[in-house]
C-alpha cells in the first residue's frame, strides 16, 4: 500500500492505531483523532516496561524481544477496548499482526515522514526518553502497511488536514 490515498475497506471503525517512527506526530494526531471520534486515547509509551524506557534512554534500540511484552500489553488493551485510538510505532508487519489478532477490525494510520524531519522533531522534544540518535534504528525496522486495513498520510501535513483525510477514509459506524 503506497501513497496518501491508499485506503482499504473495513467493516466499521474499530481500534485505530496511529503508527510510525518517533517524531512523526503519533501523539498529537492520536489525541486529535480520539477527540474527533469520541474514543478514548491510549499512549503506547505508557505500556513500556521500565527496562525498555531505560534502554532507550541510554540510546540503545529495542529489539523484537524487548518489544514483545510492550506489544502484548497494547494488544490486551485493544482486546478489551474495541473503540479506541492508540499511538504505537507498530514498525514491523509482525507487530501489527499482534495488534490485529487482538481485534481483527484494527485500522492503521501510518504517519509517513523522512529521517531528517523525524530526527529534528525528536531532538526538539525536551525531557523525552527517546533520543534522536535512535530515529535511524526505527527507519531500519519500518515496514510499510501490507494487507493491513488503513491509510498512509504525509506526517508533515497540518494535523487537522491529517484528521480530515482519516475521517474521509474511515468506514462509517455500523
Amino acid at each position: 500500500m503506497t501513497g496518501e490515498a491508499a485506503a482499504t475497506q473495513n467493516p466499521g471503525p474499530g481500534p485505530v492505531v496511529v503508527m510510525g517512527v518517533a517524531g512523526c506526530g503519533k501523539t498529537t494526531v492520536g489525541q486529535l483523532l480520539a477527540a474527533r471520534l469520541g474514543f478514548p486515547y491510549a499512549e503506547a509509551d505508557s505500556f513500556h516496561p521500565a527496562a525498555n524506557i531505560a534502554k532507550m534512554g541510554r540510546g540503545v534500540p529495542l529489539d523484537d524481544e524487548d518489544r514483545q511484552p510492550w506489544l502484548s500489553a497494547i494488544a490486551e488493551h485493544i482486546r478489551h477496548e474495541s473503540r479506541l485510538v492508540v499511538s504505537c510505532s507498530a514498525l514491523k508487519h509482525q507487530y501489527r499482526e499482534t495488534l490485529r489478532q487482538a481485534n481483527p477490525r484494527t485500522w492503521f494510520l501510518h504517519l509517513v515522514i523522512g529521517p531528517q524531519a523525524a530526527a529534528q522533531r525528536v531532538a526538539g522534544r525536551p525531557g523525552h526518553f527517546m533520543p534522536a540518535a535512535l530515529v535511524n534504528s526505527q527507519f531500519a525496522d519500518l515496514e510499510p502497511l501490507r494487507q493491513e486495513t488503513g491509510l498512509e498520510v504525509d506526517a508533515t501535513r497540518h494535523p487537522e488536514e491529517i484528521i480530515a483525510a482519516v475521517m474521509n477514509a474511515l468506514p462509517p459506524a455500523p
